[in-house]
């Protein structure tokens, strides 16, 4: 699979102030392969060690700090010399040795000519609670589920690609285009951005196998619950887990703890709540009470909303069935829009650094995001059809007056004054018509 971050990797090998790498991400989001795959491209040799697989590679690094010792027990392990520069190093699994990402440090220090890299799940290297983490002497880089830009070129669709990335206006995608990826679209709901999902799909054109693949991973996650959290916390989890599709198909989609469990109190699951958070599987969005800088300043730590890492991932928990991507738009409008919410959020905090927010004033309107642009915040409205109908975006306007407001619809692309309408669909690119929509506004 073509994946975008691999153009990241290689800024990272070829830095001069190069420091060993953390690739971080949720389980079966594609680490490993993305850092063998960037190995072959560009060294010479690889040499692949797995924690998991091969426990007694932590005593290398149990017994001692000395790097160069290290590398040469490394060498005998791996059968062959490895040579600055010309031998990529991976480090999998790297929670399970905390010694081990505790030498970080150490390669940074005193011997940066070696290209190291690890991949580790979010939740894996927060809670490997080493005795000294590597702080400031690593690089940390976070791997995503495939966008769906990702998923058409896994479904051989370069030439739509190529289209997109030569729009320079703001301009009425012709019917040709926007059609094909209308349907795409619905197709990238059903199996989510999991590379095996979307693997079963592009090589099979399996939506049963889609389905199962989906499902063992939902299983693989509740698995590692009971294996990484607090026993405390493990049925707070399943139950937190259980009630994610329940509390996004509410029209008001804020986060309710009655709903998880009657009776509840929200201390009572807080931690377990953070724990998904740390995890990487689910994304807590604040309620901003002042679209102002600093944005976290004006949070709401008793309002927020809950989404799940991956769309597909959150159609399979909630039991959607796939049959709705054959009745017209139904997969969009049904769960009360919550596939397009989710899809929208992955896609905005895979571009953005800061996390989104959403922003409401009372019963009287209600933004379903805000971003952060340098030092602009922009209001972000999803409607998961034609109907775009909807006071909110016009209410905060008068509010605030933003430079800017965004509606992802499926209606065309458009700019109507200091309003953008994009299509669902284009939501990766949304930082290039930005660009675009701000220089007009200049000229």
């Amino acid at each position: 699979m073509r994946r975008s971050i691999l153009s990241k990797l290689e800024l990272w090998g070829k830095s001069a102030n190069r420091k060993p790498l953390v690739l971080q991400g949720v389980r079966q989001v594609g680490k490993t392969w993305v850092l063998k795959e960037f190995g072959s491209r560009h060294y010479k040799n690889t040499a692949y060690f797995n924690f998991d697989e091969q426990p007694e590679l932590k005593q290398y690094f149990e017994t001692t700090k000395d790097v160069h010792r290290i590398i040469q027990n490394l060498s005998l392990v791996g059968g062959r010399p490895i040579l600055p520069q010309e031998t990529f190093i991976i480090f999998d699994e790297i929670q399970e040795c905390p010694a081990a990402l505790n030498t970080l440090k150490y390669f940074c220090e005193n011997a940066p000519e070696y290209h190291i890299a690890s991949a580790g799940s979010l939740l894996g290297v927060r809670v490997a609670k080493p005795s000294t983490f590597p702080v400031g002497k690593v690089q940390f880089l976070t791997m995503y589920p495939l966008t769906f830009t990702e998923f058409l070129w896994a479904m051989g669709e370069e030439k739509i690609v190529e289209y997109i990335d030569h729009i320079d206006s703001l301009e009425p995608i012709p019917d040709i285009f926007f059609n094909q990826l209308y349907e795409k679209l619905k197709m990238y709901f059903i199996t989510g951005g999991m590379p095996e999902s979307v693997q079963a799909w592009a090589e099979k054109k399996d939506v049963g196998l889609v389905q199962e693949v989906l499902r063992d991973i939902l299983n693989a996650y509740e698995l590692d619950f009971s294996k990484h959290a607090e026993k405390k916390d493990v049925s707070k989890l399943g139950y937190i887990w259980a009630s994610l599709s329940s509390q996004l198909s509410k029209e008001n989609k804020k986060f309710i703890y009655k709903a998880v469990k009657p009776g509840v109190r929200a201390r009572e699951y807080e931690d377990a709540l953070t724990w998904l958070c740390n995890a990487g599987l689910t994304y807590k969005i604040y309620r901003n009470a002042k679209p102002v800088l600093p944005v976290s300043a004006y949070d709401d730590l008793t309002a927020f909303k809950l989404y799940l890492v991956d769309v597909g991932l959150l159609r399979r928990l909630a039991f959607l069935d796939p049959v709705s991507f054959n009745e017209g738009n139904r997969l969009f409008v049904e769960f009360k829009g919550a596939l397009a919410e989710n899809y929208i959020l992955q896609s905005l905090v895979a571009q953005y650094e800061v996390v989104p927010r959403y922003w409401s004033s009372g019963s009287e309107a209600e933004v379903d995001f805000t971003i952060q642009r340098a030092n602009d915040i922009f209001p972000v409205e999803v409607k998961s059809d034609e109907n775009v109908r909807g006071k909110s975006l016009a209410f905060y306007d008068k509010q605030y007056a933003p430079r800017l407001r965004i509606r992802f619809s499926l209606k065309n692309l458009k700019k109507d004054g200091n309003l953008i309408n994009i299509p669902i669909f284009l939501a990766d690119h949304l930082e290039k018509f930005i660009a675009l929509s701000l220089t007009r506004i200049l000229q």
